[in-house]
């Protein structure tokens, strides 16, 4: 028998089952917690569906406003220190009329602004002199000036789009009315009386009002883009937009009507006393800028008469925060109470709210998307229900995800929901570096066994114990068995009918417990999904399958998975390739490959010159002339691309190194096989330093690629170089370092020969290098393979290589 769970006769079934588990399910959940929850208090103080007392939120407002950038007496928070934006451009990012404007009133200018008015007991006309002589002396230490850009009218309508669905909503609202809000309801889809009244939330609405004024459409698509260069507090995360999804949505924000951009050319004088000024207001307490040193700590805030100072309304020396009532009665009730470590479960909490995390994700009895911003998330297979929409839930996140692929989501970008508008933001490493340990230690999971074999014993039993699984494993998630294939991918390729998350992902993903738990009983852990239990009540629904024995089932699904992409692909996936063109302009395609790795990245040049990045190493992986690539199917980041010709292989290894001596070793990348599947360093390239930054595009679309190894930042670049017939591949890497240092660049690998002074060659591969110390050097003892070192002394600031690719005919 069949098992689809798309079929009509078990979809009303299943609408019976679902609002019986319903009932049951959280209480299941309940069961299986180790950690008792919050009940959710949200104070009005703070927005949002929060489970913060008033003491814990005004501790959390102290924290965000920075009082202890002034003040002693101030609880260590558990939060890293948020940090005001970078002065370091601000004259290029900020129009200097509303600069002085906001420095003269920063609330009247950006009514939701954290910064207090420091000039407030300030005459009009002092207040005046004072902010003209700081915006001179902010533009003064900027090294680009503040420039517009002319938008194309139809970019307005795409970024109306994109805000209104890459995650923009959750923070900001909606700046449409809701009844142009898309509809999700699937079209079999009945009401359901039985769904749970929502408990009306206050959502999150950061004001945008004060931007028209504050940027220009070219400051605004550069800060849309990389938002953490500006503020590295993550506050305002980065959404992972390309820059034709910045420049839109700055398009939609800002309208395309002509913009009054005044420059302002600093006044030497001016210049000056505003210098003096950023000092004797103590802005370095906050900013950083140049050599300017904050002053020291004044009364300790528990000391402070509250009446005064900051939070008063009244007349008097100091700055003056405007704080809504409920915020400054929260301020007070953190005061009041003893100082104290929070708990690991505040802490979290705290983290969650101070993020913005509940307005997408619910955690136990919080958060949630508010009711007002629902119909805003939205998703390309609708049949998948609320799951392929919302966001999802981060109740036992830490006893779900592997701790790698958690570290890999919050740092690295990591996704598996290609059909969710919606997003998963980066807040930067450096402000969620604690979230994933917090999360270990407080979700655990009391869950069954799960018991597969090991390849590598030595014992026959588990040899003939995988034996066993391994066919039914295949047989189950096929279409003559459990059809799971019906609405998942499957290494790469898609569903035939609804296509949700990979199931080749969830090996490395997920942790076996909460597999199994969420096996068994789909609802328990996903309140709302459309997936039914193939073993209601623990009894297994196909009988010849292993007997019917629902452990083995079970273990048998999970044993395959663990094979990885050897792997046989399971009856009823289907797989068509598609060939990708590329015209006038550089075309990419983002997706797995075998010459690229899990995060490839293709280049097709209009040159009919191609190339392929390891986003994963930051590493140039092949190199193929003639037509671009073939796809299983069409979408950026949509599964596996292949060259249509030969590629040229090059090495997938990280490409840069801080290597002891010319005798250490190159740090290779972690190799898997089906005999031992697990990744023994799964943060191999991020251990190394690491991290890649997206990229950007230029004349005819060509990307430049940015990227980083420790402390050097590298932009790089490739381009066609040469005639027709005799096309060469130039690559251009631009490295950024603050201080001097040396770094090695592993260039290139194989059976290499020396045919002159900077050129070498590897099979149908010739590389000119530039001119730097080399080493040429067995890839390892005995080897005939060998590797070309290249020891770059990186100096301070910018510097440039360049290398020359040239593929060789036969």
């Amino acid at each position: 028998m069949q098992y689809d769970c798309t079929r009509m006769s078990l979809r009303r079934q299943g609408r019976m089952l679902l609002r019986i588990n319903r009932q049951f399910s959280w209480l299941l959940a309940l069961l299986l917690l180790a950690t008792p929850r919050f009940a959710a208090a949200s104070d009005p103080a703070l927005r949002g569906n929060h489970p913060l007392t008033q003491a814990e939120a005004g501790e959390l407002l102290i924290s965000e406003l920075r009082c202890a950038a002034c003040h002693a007496g101030v609880g260590k928070s558990s939060l890293r220190e948020k940090t005001a934006p970078n002065l370091a451009d601000v004259g290029a990012r900020v129009s200097p009329v509303y600069l002085q404007q906001f420095l003269a009133a920063p609330s009247a200018a950006h009514p939701s602004t954290t910064m207090p008015d420091l000039l407030a007991q300030k005459p009009e006309a002092e207040k005046k002199n004072i902010a003209e002589a700081l915006t001179h002396y902010l533009i003064s230490q900027s090294k680009n000036t503040f420039e517009d850009e002319e938008l194309p009218a139809n970019l307005i309508n795409e970024g109306k789009a994109l805000y209104h669905s890459v995650g923009c909503v959750a923070c900001h609202g909606p700046k449409e009315a809701l009844s142009a809000a898309p509809t999700n309801k699937r079209n079999d889809q009945e009401e359901d009386e039985d769904a749970p009244k929502k408990k009306p939330i206050q959502p999150v609405a950061v004001n945008l009002e004060h931007i028209a004024a504050k940027y220009s459409r070219k400051s605004l698509r550069e800060f849309l883009f990389q938002p953490l260069h500006v503020r590295t507090s993550g506050r305002m995360p980065d959404l992972k937009l390309t820059p034709p999804e910045a420049r839109a949505i700055a398009a939609y924000l800002l309208g395309n009507q002509p913009q009054a951009v005044q420059p302002l050319m600093p006044d030497a004088a001016l210049a000056a006393a505003g210098q003096k000024y950023f000092q004797e207001l103590n802005c370095a307490a906050c900013h950083q800028l140049g050599d300017q040193k904050a002053a020291p700590l004044g009364i300790s805030l528990r000391d402070a008469k509250l009446t005064q100072g900051c939070l008063s309304t009244a007349d008097g020396p100091g700055p003056r925060y405007k704080l809504p009532g409920n915020q400054i009665a929260a301020i007070k009730a953190a005061l009041a109470e003893k100082p104290r470590i929070d708990s690991e479960q505040v802490a979290l909490a705290k983290t969650l709210t101070a993020f913005n995390c509940i307005s997408c994700h619910i955690r136990d009895d919080y958060g949630g998307v508010p009711e007002a911003y629902n119909s805003y998330f939205q998703s390309s297979e609708k049949n998948l229900g609320d799951d392929a929409r919302i966001p999802p839930p981060l109740t036992l996140a830490g006893a779900k995800l592997q701790p790698a692929w958690m570290k890999k989501v919050l740092f690295d970008g990591e996704s598996v929901r290609p059909y969710m508008a919606t997003r998963m933001p980066q807040f930067g490493a450096a402000n969620l570096q604690h979230v994933p340990e917090l999360f270990a230690r407080l979700d655990v999971l009391k869950s069954p066994d799960l018991v597969i074999p090991d390849t590598e014993s030595k014992n026959p039993k588990d040899r003939e114990y995988a034996k066993l699984l391994r066919p039914a494993g295949r047989e189950l998630l096929g279409d003559k068995g459990l059809n799971c294939v019906n609405c998942h991918n499957f290494n790469g390729k898609p569903s035939p009918t609804n296509r949700g998350i990979d199931l080749m992902t969830s090996y490395e993903r997920l942790q076996p417990g909460w597999f199994k738990t969420f096996m068994l009983n789909p609802g328990a852990l996903r309140p709302r999904i459309v997936m039914p239990t193939a073993w209601p009540d623990g009894i297994a629904t196909h009988k010849k399958i292993l007997d019917g024995n629902t452990d083995q089932q079970i273990a048998a699904i999970w044993f395959y998975l663990s094979l990885g992409t050897s792997a046989a692909d399971p009856p009823g996936i289907r797989y068509e390739a598609t060939k990708l063109a590329v015209g006038a302009q550089a075309e990419i395609h983002r997706g797995r490959s075998r010459v690229a790795g899990f995060r490839g990245i293709a280049v097709g040049l209009p040159e009919k010159l191609n190339y392929a990045m390891n986003a994963e190493t930051g590493t140039l992986s092949a190199i193929w002339q003639g037509d671009f690539v073939s796809v299983n199917w069409q979408g950026q980041g949509a599964g596996d691309f292949t060259p249509t010709s030969e590629a040229i292989t090059l090495a997938q290894d990280v490409s840069f190194a801080p290597l002891a001596d010319d005798k250490t070793p190159w740090p290779l990348l972690p190799v898997m096989t089906k005999e031992a599947p697990a990744n023994p360093n799964p943060l191999y390239p991020k251990n190394l330093g690491y991290q890649f930054h997206g990229y950007k595009l230029g004349e005819h679309s060509i990307p430049t690629f940015m990227y980083s190894s420790g402390k050097i930042q590298i932009e790089d670049r490739s381009t066609a170089a040469g005639s027709d017939g005799q096309w060469k591949l130039k690559r251009v890497l631009q490295l950024d370092s603050p201080e001097p240092q040396t770094i090695w660049f592993r260039a290139l690998t194989g059976d290499l020969k020396q045919e002159s002074d900077r050129v070498y060659r590897s099979g149908t591969l010739r590389l000119t290098i530039p001119q730097v110390e080399t080493k040429l050097r067995p890839i390892s003892e005995g080897s005939k393979q060998s590797e070309l070192l290249l020891r770059l002394q990186v100096p301070q600031g910018k510097s440039t290589l360049e290398f020359l690719y040239e593929p060789i005919a036969k």
